[in-house]
């Protein structure tokens, strides 16, 4: 059984930050790619950004300069720390990572989403 917990969301002012953090546990071999989504009401989830597990990255355009991901594989657990917040940044952010468990099998795992809440 594999889990991915997040944490870190909250209400902040736009122009402040929050540092997302999502730990992966259970019967896992390698975690390879990391990512983080986000779904705001009515939008459908898209991709924040990504991380390889050679540390290589990609974002949405509208993150870039603001956000940055990064992991730590000795934790098996993914960050992202975002500045500059706008209200437009608000939704439930989603940890995904595609893993490999003891069994051999690679699969897509997803977190439950943290709520972030951009608003004066």
């Amino acid at each position: 059984q594999v889990q991915l917990v997040e944490s870190g969301g909250g209400l902040v002012q736009p122009g402040g930050s929050l540092r997302l953090s999502c730990a992966v546990s259970g019967r896992i071999f390698s975690v390879y790619d990391m990512a983080w989504y986000r779904q705001a009401p009515g939008k459908q989830r898209e991709l924040v950004a990504a991380i390889t597990s050679s540390s290589r990255t990609n974002y949405a355009d509208s993150v870039k300069g603001r956000f940055t991901i990064s992991r730590d594989n000795a934790r098996d657990t993914g960050y992202l720390q975002m500045n500059s917040l706008k209200p437009e940044d608000t939704a439930v952010y989603y940890c995904h990572g595609r893993i490999r468990t003891m069994s051999g099998k690679i699969d897509d795992y997803w977190g439950q989403g943290t709520q972030v809440t951009v608003s004066s």
